[in-house]
């Protein structure tokens, strides 16, 4: 087969392939992505730690990249209270974030739920079944999928929330994990990845 056929199958090949997840948390360090605030994000063992620094104040770590529709898939370990999210479609000016949060905190807390901030505040909260998928001391899986003005959340591996939404639908920005104010909060992260749609 000459050289010309195989690269018009190797890019025909390529457009018709279903976009694959891509790693966007090396294991190493914070190669792609923006700290915003005092707080600490660090590596340690191949993990992503984000923890309360002396000042107490919310921090963030955004994607340097913006994410229209995608699927995000991670998994994180609460510590030490663990108060946390996943912002979607957002942007931020100093530690003032302007989206929306995929709750992750201890138990009962509405891990999976959706929260606007400084906007309507909550948009919907798990189900009394869904507040019972957080595993308090083990590592969990968080699956978003963002299309359009849906949203769609997973814990462990069940649904949490679907929430059809007109102004999510407009929205743009990076993705990024936020630690909450008031201290004593840490968190670890891992196997972060993104396919876009």
């Amino acid at each position: 087969m000459k050289f010309a056929t195989l690269c018009a199958l190797f890019f025909l090949s390529a457009a018709i392939l279903p976009p694959r997840f891509k790693k966007v948390f090396n294991g190493k360090d914070l190669s792609g992505w923006t700290v915003h605030g005092t707080e600490k994000w660090y590596v340690e063992n191949g993990e992503l730690v984000c923890e309360s620094g002396p000042d107490k104040q919310y921090g963030y770590l955004s994607t340097n990249k913006s994410y229209d529709d995608f699927i995000v898939e991670l998994q994180f370990k609460l510590e030490a209270n663990g108060n946390s999210g996943v912002f979607i479609r957002s942007s931020i000016e100093g530690t003032k974030i302007n989206g929306w949060q995929v709750e992750v905190a201890p138990p009962g807390r509405h891990t999976g739920g959706i929260y606007e901030s400084y906007g309507r505040g909550w948009l919907i909260k798990p189900t009394v079944e869904g507040e019972q998928l957080i595993k308090a001391d083990e590592w969990n899986s968080m699956r978003i999928r963002v299309v359009g003005d849906e949203v769609t959340t997973w814990l462990n591996d069940q649904q949490v929330v679907h929430l059809k939404d007109e102004k999510i639908g407009k929205g743009k920005g990076f993705i990024a994990l936020q630690i909450h104010d008031g201290g004593g909060i840490k968190v670890r992260w891992r196997d972060i990845r993104v396919k876009r749609l």
